[in-house]
This record gives C-alpha cells, structure tokens and sequence, in this order.
C-alpha cells in the first residue's frame, strides 16, 4: 500500500481490492465503485440510478477464492445527479453508498489530491465483455467544462470507458494512487474517443463526505483564499488584472507570468484571491461563480486553472518543494530532496507562486522554480516590491526563455523555409503530386513568421512583464502590454503545422519518386528479357507499348501512376496471354526470386513458346528492326 492507501504500480498486475463491481435490481451491472473505507463505495450517481433502487456490491478483488457480495445504499444524502447547465455543460454525478456488511480495512484505498496534469493513467472497470474486471489506460489531455471535469484520451482505440466503468477507481500510472474517478466514456461523430473523470478534488466538492476518505492538503494554502469582502464587493475587484489571471488560468499560451502586488493594494490582493479561488476544483462553488459573474465574463477562470498556489511568505525553499513534490505524488524519499525528486521525474503542473521575494531563501526559491520551467511547468508568480530580486526573475524566468525559445523558433522556420522547402521543390521537379492541399500559402505565412522574427531587434521579453508602462507601485499582471509569448505560441503552432504538412508531402512524394525508379528497373529488364526472347526482331505492338512507358519516365515531372499503368501493360503483354500481372510475382522479371525466395517463372524464355503469329512483319516476312537497334 502507498502512504495513506492506494496500490502500487506492481499492483496492475492483480485485481485490486478498491475495485467493486456494481450490480442492479435485474442482476445485471451497471458500474463500478471505489471502497473508500471497510463501509463506504464511492460511485457515479446515474450508476445509482441505474441499479433500480436495489444495489449489490461485489468485490472481484477479495483474498478469498469467491467474490463476496452486499447491500448498499445511498449514504444519506450523499448523492448529487448530473445536471446540465443552459450550455449543456454538466455537473455532479457523484454518490456515495454505505455496506450492509463490512470489508476488510486494507481493500480500502485513499483518494488522493493530485495535480492531474499530463499523467498517464489506469481505471479498472467492468464493461459486457470483461465482467470480470479489465484495466483500461489512458492519458490526461486537461480540464473540461466548468466543473472542474477531466478529460482522457484511450491509449489504444478499444480502451475507452465503456458501460460498466462508469464510478471505477482513475490511477495514477506512475505513483499507483487513486486521484479520480470514471464518469462516462463518449464517441463523437468524428469517431474521436474520450473519456471523462472526476479529479478527488471535484468529488470532494459535491460530496463534503467524501472528505475523511481523502489524502492530501487543499491545492490553496489558506491566506491565498477569497474572503466574504473580496466576493461580495465590486469595488474591490480590478477588472483588467482580473482579466490577465483569468487569461493565464485559461491557458493563454505563457509558461511564465510575473506580477507585483504590493501588501497595501487591496483591491488587486482581493483580485487575486478571488482568481485562485475560483480556479480551484475545490473551492469553487455555485454561489462564488455566480456572483463572480456579476462582473465580466473574461473576469472567470475556468476550474482546474491551476494545480497548486502556494504564499511562499516565510517559507523555506524546502518547504515549497515538499508541497509541490506531495501535489505531483512524488512522496519523501530519505536519500533525495524534494527539488532532487521533482527534477528526476519530470512531472508538471500549473503554479501559483504568491510572495517569491518574502521567502526565507528568494534567490534558492528561484533556483527551483527554473527546474520547473525547464521541465515544462506553467508558474504564475507573484512579488510584493519590483525589487533586484524581481528583476533577476524577470530575467531568468522570462526574458531569457523567450529569446532562447525565439531563436529555436528562427532556426525551426529557416530549416522549413530552406532544406525542407528545398526537398519538396527538388522531388515536385522529379514526380507529379498525386491530390493534397497546395502548400504554397503555408510557405508564404511560414516566411512571413520568420521575417517578423528576425526584424524584432528589442528584448524579447519587453513589454511582457509586470510593471510596463503601469505607474509605480502598480505592478501589472498577467498580459498587459505586448505579449510576445503569445506571439511565439503562434508562430510555433504555425511552424509545426507547416513543417507537419511538408513531411507528408515530402513522405508521400519520395514514396512516388522511389516507385518511379522501381518502375524504371522493371521496364529495363523486362526489355532486355523481351530482346532475347524475339532474338533483336521488330515487335512493333509491343515495342510501341514500351516506349510509350519510357516516355512517361523521362517527362519531369513524372506522372507515376500513368507511368506505373504503361509499364503494366507492357510487361502483362510481354508475358503474352500464358502470364499474368496479379499477386503471383508477375511484377517481376522473369527468373526473379518471389516472396518465397524461389526462382519465378521464366517466361519469355520457355522452349515451348510457339512465334506468336500476330506480330507485324516487312514484305519481305523479316523483322522490322528494333527501334534504336539493328535488323536482324
């Protein structure tokens, strides 16, 4: 067991305890559930639904060579149904059950808080075909709706939660923990497949009962919480820094965002309260979204927008890491410290940082939040004074990132707008494209991109940190002025785009070029087999039929599949009507090896092989001479 509960990752290799198998009045399953303690099963409250009023538990894990079997029942009123807002956004579908029987206490697991971000992921649940209890895998792609929901994409096509899984166990693939659970498994039109599950967080949210089951500290530390006053007064809110939070909170496309709020600034300390608050699974709530919406829409994170927020004021570097290590699930280890085992993982996760410069230790404070920016962390970090301190983050953390990023962005067009570009030009000069979408304005935006990048002289970071053109004392946040992070994203996005459609291009015209010199091997050979049988005399019908195959692989840029169809019929009509040109090996020369290493068929060269009586002849009954040879 993991500290505090939940299986290892060895432990994928059996049935675990938690997994309980949930059965209807009919008999029939209708989900799954997660033994929280000897007497309580967490599931999905339609699974509740679905069992008709009469709820069995099964647990296909047990010790004992039989799967035990009780009564549940909805504990109180521990049961939220799904709703749907006016956007058919959902929320809810959680419940909790109470046993008739007790299990035994070490079947039990703990759900555990965790940043969920881009983790690797298993569930165990009971679809029709695997009553019994499958592993499903799959990975993180982020948070969903405005309940703090997240999504998964299978690993593999048939690993999508299917009915059956719905309430089961969500593990970490790495740590084994048990952080989330399955809501619902979902194909689209498109036949994308997704999974979605409720993050320990969310849960406990609904289901304050939930609570005592669950390990792990609140991901906002106490200070960083919006009050009553913060909530409930317009006046404290700072509408265009509100707007910069929630921004980042989206995800706008910058790693780092750096912002100064002094103590005595009230309404933007309360501004940023509010952000973290709102954009905690946990802590947001109906009631504090809807009077936060009093205010502008662009005002509102979305849940999840952030995995931890941390006021660093007082705080030792050791203890940040211990509190970022223990989010990610990277729990103590005597012979490594925290910021040791937060860099061999190589986990991430979005950060808020508030008072870096009232630390114990700023400096070595900073040194670890650049091992999070290197190992692809978000981090939002807040400062109390636009100090030395600042500066040195502002550098660090910042500015040199964006002109490193930027200079990897220039070499990355270059090498599209030059090699690559230059191979798609020399293989469309060889052979002729067969369908795909023109690539000549993906060329001009992506030397566009380049042009843009290398006349920007200035700091690549200027104008995107705190406290640009802002006044004194006024700091900034997130995304006032330029933002040349964002214009990067962009210019990435669009880099990998065009780089993406030149390889298939470039992939699918070498496969063209490589049939082309494959064809023109085939037609030599069949040429030179095709003289030796005629013995250098004229086939006209025949000699037309190859040089119109010649033809067509000498015209640059060569038309494959015209050309692939020629040699076709020239090598079907020097096989004459004994051969054949289907999946026997007739695209061989005679006398080649087939797939089965032996000698093919030597056609042209069977003795029985009568003259055949309709090739032309001169007056004279002789050959015509062969084109570009000697009569015979």
């Amino acid at each position: 067991m993991a500290a505090g509960g939940g299986v290892k990752a060895a432990s994928f290799m059996e049935t675990p305890g938690w997994a309980v198998r949930i059965r209807g009045a009919d008999g029939d399953i209708v989900g799954a559930g997660i033994l929280l303690s000897p007497d309580r099963v967490l599931t999905c409250a339609h699974v509740v639904d679905a069992a008709q009023g009469r709820i069995t538990a099964e647990f296909v894990g047990a010790a004992c060579h039989r799967v035990p079997s009780t009564a549940a029942w909805v504990d109180g009123d521990a049961y939220v149904p799904e709703t749907k807002d006016a956007d058919g956004d959902p929320s809810g579908d959680v419940a909790l059950l109470r046993l008739e029987r007790h299990r035994p206490a070490g079947d039990a697991v703990r759900l555990h808080r965790l940043s969920a971000s881009h983790r690797e992921v298993r569930m165990y649940g009971f679809p029709k075909s695997h009553n019994g209890g499958i592993w499903f895998r799959a990975g993180v792609v982020g948070g969903v709706g405005r309940d703090g929901q997240v999504q998964l994409i299978p690993t593999s096509p048939g690993e999508l939660a299917s009915p059956g899984c719905s309430g089961a166990g969500v593990a970490d693939s790495l740590t084994g923990e048990v952080f989330g659970m399955v809501l619902t498994g979902q194909q689209d039109s498109h036949g994308n497949r997704f999974s979605f599950m409720a993050p320990a967080d969310t849960i406990v949210r609904h289901l304050r009962q939930v609570h005592p089951f669950t390990v792990g500290r609140s991901a906002v530390d106490a200070r960083l919480r919006s009050t009553d006053d913060d909530t409930s007064s317009q006046a404290l809110l700072d509408e265009p820094f509100a707007q910069s939070l929630a921004a980042w909170l989206r995800d706008d496309g910058q790693q780092v965002k750096i912002s100064v709020v002094r103590p005595d600034d009230g309404a933007r300390s309360a501004t940023l309260r509010r952000a973290i608050t709102l954009a905690d699974r946990e802590l947001r709530t109906p009631a504090s979204v809807h009077r936060a919406s009093l205010g502008s829409p662009g005002t509102v994170p979305s849940a999840g927008g952030h995995d931890l927020a941390v006021d660093a004021d007082g705080l030792s570097c050791a203890e940040i890491a211990e509190r970022i290590a223990e989010r990610m699930g990277l729990w103590p280890h005597p012979a490594d410290s925290a910021t040791d085992r937060i860099r061999a993982a190589g986990a991430t996760l979005s950060l808020v940082v508030v008072g870096v410069d009232t630390a114990v230790d700023p400096p070595a404070l900073l040194d670890l939040l650049e091992v999070l920016r290197a190992g692809g962390s978000r981090l939002l970090l807040v400062f109390r004074s636009e100090d030395a301190l600042y500066r040195r983050a502002r550098d660090e953390l910042v500015t040199r990132p964006l002109r490193e990023r930027r200079a990897r962005l220039v070499e990355r067009l270059r090498e599209i707008t030059g090699p690559l570009a230059g191979a798609l030009s020399a293989l469309r000069a060889e052979v002729r494209a067969d369908g795909g979408r023109p690539l000549a304005s993906d060329l001009v935006a992506a030397h566009a991109a380049l042009a843009s990048l290398t006349r920007s002289r200035g700091d690549p970071g200027q104008g995107s940190h705190p406290g640009q053109g802002s006044g004194p004392g006024q700091g900034s946040g997130p995304g006032q002025g330029s933002d040349p992070g964002r214009e990067l994203a962009r210019f990435e996005r669009l880099a990998e785009r065009v780089a993406a459609r030149l390889a298939r291009h470039i992939d699918r015209l070498g496969r063209l070029q490589s049939r082309r010199i494959e064809l023109g091997g085939r037609l030599d050979g069949y040429h030179v087999l095709h003289q030796r049988s005629v013995q250098g005399e004229e086939d006209p019908a025949v000699d037309a039929l190859y040089l119109r195959a010649h033809a067509l692989l000498q015209i640059r840029p060569c038309d494959v599949r015209a050309a692939e169809a020629a040699v076709n019929a020239y090598t079907h009509e020097v096989d004459g009507p004994e051969g054949s040109n289907g999946s026997d090996g007739s695209d061989r020369p005679e006398g080649s090896p087939g797939p089965d290493g032996r000698p093919g068929p030597d056609r042209l060269n069977r003795p029985d092989r009568p003259d055949r009586p309709d090739r032309p002849s001169g007056s004279d009954g002789q050959r015509s001479p062969r084109p570009g040879g000697a009569p015979s």
